[in-house]
């Protein structure tokens, strides 16, 4: 769990054209016309695991998110107050059109921390993907042109 490491993928997303296509990339699990989503760090073996050991190593997660936080805190100022997942996924399941990055994290995390534009008019967000059980545990990196709905 490497912060700094963390924190340059971050700055080379908010670097990098985005691309035209849907794809993948060398830091990115999911990116489209708009969007980069990156794994920052993944658990390994906690897939359907026990319980216990997978709620400590959730718990292990949100604090690394807020490391990570507090340090781009310092990089793009104050972040906005936490935002809460579930309104997009209730809209989503009552047919709005979500639009991505933010429909497919709306799924995978419960809140996320979010730095509004900065002059390059890209928002970041970081968030732990541990809602599915048959997953392994995910801290995300958010970096779109498109503003949160």
């Amino acid at each position: 769990m490497d912060i700094a490491k963390h924190l340059a993928v971050i700055d080379r997303l908010c670097a990098r054209d985005f691309p035209a296509e849907h794809g993948r990339s060398d830091l990115v699990v999911a990116a489209g016309p708009g969007y980069f989503v990156a794994e920052l760090e993944t658990s390994h073996g906690l897939r359907v695991g026990e319980a216990a050991l997978r709620a400590r190593a959730a718990e292990d997660f949100h604090a690394l998110k807020e490391a990570v936080a507090r340090m781009l805190d310092v990089r793009l100022g104050q972040r906005q107050s936490p935002w809460s997942m579930l309104t997009l996924r209730v809209r989503g399941a009552r047919g709005e059109a979500i639009p991505e990055p933010w429909a497919e994290v709306s799924l995978r995390t419960d809140e996320l921390s979010l730095w509004g534009p900065d002059g390059t008019g890209r928002w970041v967000a970081v968030g732990v993907a541990d809602r599915d059980r048959a997953d392994e545990i995910q801290l995300l990196a958010i970096v779109t042109d498109t503003a949160p709905p």
